[in-house]
């Protein structure tokens, strides 16, 4: 086999009808060796060297190649830890562009990149016959007319979900396709997010992902998927596996059907570390190739760990940001994807100090394929300055922990001041309130796939991790959480009670909040998981969503509220809150009143006891919020105001002349009389 010159871009391994271009980036190798499988990725038939170098990229190409080409390299040059290089040509190295991966990395002493024997020298094992291998695609799919919905960021609700855990025991879905990309095409699910009123799905990883070592001796698996070997290529476990079809053409397929129905895939992303790990960790791919490149290495050659996974890609170093900036623009022209979730997002701009004019962010603003996308960043990391709330690009959302604790604490405990309350329940102003900014990049939510689901939120007062096989250890230890006084599972009248109040209170709080509210897929069902707070090694019942004993009134309640909240002009336009009468306006949009209808003063604000209060929303819509054990009356405004919802189902009754008396643990939404047909008021 004889490679031409070829040229060094694109990166990966592209086939253009003719034949195929192969372009690995490694600025430290000496020899760059093409090794051809057969289409099983078992025995090694070819190898080839790549025939050219041009600025750090070694490339070739492959006359009369053809899309199905099983392959991967094997890395020539130093491996000097000290200097942080660990070249090993006996490891076969994962293309980091390979667009279909055949083989899992499983836990094998093949992958050592230490030889055990003699510290310090590469390992002479082969791992070739182990080793994960690309594949070569053709990349043609039919689109016909799917045009992504450009669902505007301020009208925008999210919903976090599992691909597999979604559909996995849904009884109306065919057996042969839950938990596939297949199911999330299928039109009872589709139905589903429209009743609720969800415009965006938030999918955990879809990228090729390893179950780490320790959890393949433990018999576990990493179900969340944020470990990831390939940036390219869809997770083949989530693939049907029906004939004609592809991990990538079934995904693609989903996508189409869910633009049909109007409805955003956003995808969460993993570019803050590699499923190499630590140095006990397998080498595949980015360690092999060029690991100084690739990594953050402190001076001694040893990875910084800012991440708590081992280590930490280097998002500072220009090829590096390339991959990241060839992913995104792949997903997005591709696949149509039309957004992106950033786990432990810092780790995008750190240099290695965060700043939100680093490179990769630079990159980001700048590319007009990613003009029309959302970008949404978890803004927090374990290294120095890890906690970045506020302080992303304009163009992100950003997942805000201090809306959830606050209003954890204020419906589950006390503690919250009024002045608390509603500067999240206002979009938390004090974080995104600045530069050009808008209230919709504040990503709210009270449960993610990390940590607590709503029901175990208000079920446990304490983490039950023990299933994970780390002795509790794990997970979050301060959850703000409340048993309802019972710890787990009861039939207790009076703790169930408490508990659905709680949750519906919980869940108007979310829906009705000015920002960008995300709900966790299950909540809306009451699925539990039974205390486990950190469960991504659990893939079975724990996670797997349980369709059969779904909350139906849960359902219909969300669906309610966010109906209520699409008319709430407050709610659905992009600009922040002042509380003052503008030009054209007849009353403010904004007005925050006591118990006794009068506008909150300054001991209000600050009460921490007080926790009752009124929220007039584009002068006809009041809310009314009662943190109370207990029932509280509340003094209307003027004029007639009717129930369109209540979290305890409060009948129209509970209007008495001017008065409103709201249940304990209660939302309550009030609509004025002016835009209340006549035979509706009560």
């Amino acid at each position: 086999m004889k490679l031409a010159a070829g040229t060094p871009y694109p990166l990966g391994a592209t086939w253009d009808g003719d034949g195929i271009n192969f372009a690995l980036f490694s600025e430290n190798a000496t020899r760059v060796v093409l090794c051809v499988f057969d289409a099983q990725g078992g025995k090694e038939h070819v190898q080839v060297d790549l025939p050219e170098c041009t600025d750090g990229v070694w490339h070739g190409y492959l006359p009369d190649g053809v899309p199905g080409l099983v392959y991967g390299y094997r890395v020539h040059g130093p491996y000097d830890l000290a200097a942080g290089h660990r070249c090993n040509a006996s490891k076969l190295l994962l293309d980091p562009y390979a667009r279909a991966i055949v083989g899992t990395l499983i836990d094998h002493p093949d992958f050592n990149g230490d030889d055990p024997a003699s510290p310090g020298r590469p390992d002479p094992l082969d791992s070739a016959l182990l080793a994960p291998k690309g594949k070569v695609v053709s990349g043609r799919y039919d689109w016909g007319d799917d045009a992504p919905p450009g669902t505007p960021w301020h009208q925008t609700v999210i919903y976090e979900a599992h691909v597999k855990g979604l559909t996995a025991h849904h009884p109306d879905i065919p057996a042969e396709i839950r938990g596939t990309y297949a199911a999330l095409a299928h039109p009872v699910l589709i139905d589903h997010l429209k009743k609720l009123g969800i415009t965006a799905i938030e999918l955990l990883p879809v990228h090729t992902h390893a179950d780490e070592p320790r959890l393949q001796r433990m018999g576990l698996s990493n179900y969340w998927g944020y470990n990831t070997v390939g940036f390219f290529a869809p997770e083949a476990r989530y693939w049907s596996g029906h004939e004609h079809t592809t991990p990538l053409t079934e995904f693609r397929d989903a996508v189409k059907a869910l633009h049909a129905a109007g409805i955003e895939v956003i995808l969460d992303v993993v570019f803050n570390h590699s499923a190499e790990l630590d140095i006990f960790g397998p080498t595949f791919s980015f360690r092999g190739i060029d690991n100084a490149s690739y990594y953050h290495l402190n001076g001694a050659g040893e990875y910084e760990n800012w991440t708590g996974c081992g280590n930490t890609l280097n998002l500072a170093h220009p090829r590096v940001v390339q991959l990241v900036m060839d992913s995104l623009r792949y997903w997005v022209s591709e696949c149509h994807v039309d957004g992106f979730r950033f786990d432990l997002g810092p780790v995008l701009g750190r240099m290695p100090q965060f700043s939100s004019y680093a490179p990769l962010f630079a990159a980001m603003v700048q590319e007009p394929l990613l003009n029309a996308v959302k970008l949404i960043a978890e803004p927090w990391d374990i290294g120095p300055g890890g906690y970045q709330l506020g302080h992303f690009p304009d163009r992100f959302g950003e997942w805000n922990d201090q809306y959830r604790d606050v209003m954890r604490r204020f419906w589950l405990h006390d503690g919250v001041t009024r002045g608390e309350f509603a500067k999240r329940f206002a979009a938390s102003s004090d974080f995104f309130h600045k530069r050009s900014r808008k209230p919709y990049a504040s990503v709210n939510f009270i449960t993610a796939h990390d940590g607590f689901n709503l029901r175990d939120l208000v079920s446990y007062n304490g983490k039950h991790n023990e299933a994970n096989g780390e002795q509790n250890r794990d997970g979050h230890g301060e959850n703000l959480s409340w048993n309802c006084g019972v710890e787990g599972a009861s039939d207790d009248p009076a703790v169930l009670l408490v508990r659905k109040r709680s949750k519906k209170a919980l869940l108007a709080t979310l829906l009705l909040s000015q920002g960008t509210p995300m709900l966790l897929a299950g909540d809306e069902l009451a699925h539990t998981q039974q205390g486990n707070n950190n469960a991504y090694c659990q893939d079975n019942d724990v996670t797997h969503l349980d369709w059969a004993n779904a909350d139906g009134d849960l359902t219909d309640y969300i669906g309610a509220v966010l109906a209520i909240r699409a008319r709430i002009a407050a709610l659905c336009e992009p600009n922040w809150w002042d509380g003052q009468v503008d030009d054209g306006e007849d009353h403010p949009d904004v007005q925050w009143l006591n118990a006794s209808g009068e506008p909150l003063k300054a001991h209000d604000w600050e009460d921490s006891a007080g926790r009752a209060m009124m929220v007039l929303l584009s002068g006809e819509w009041l809310i009314i919020v009662n943190g109370s054990a207990n029932q509280v009356p509340f003094r209307l405004p003027a004029g007639i105001w009717c129930i369109e919802l209540s979290s305890t189902d409060d009948p129209p009754t509970c209007i008495h002349d001017d008065e409103y008396r709201a249940s304990a643990r209660s939302v309550a939404v009030l609509l004025h009389h002016s835009t209340i047909p006549s035979d509706k008021i009560v």
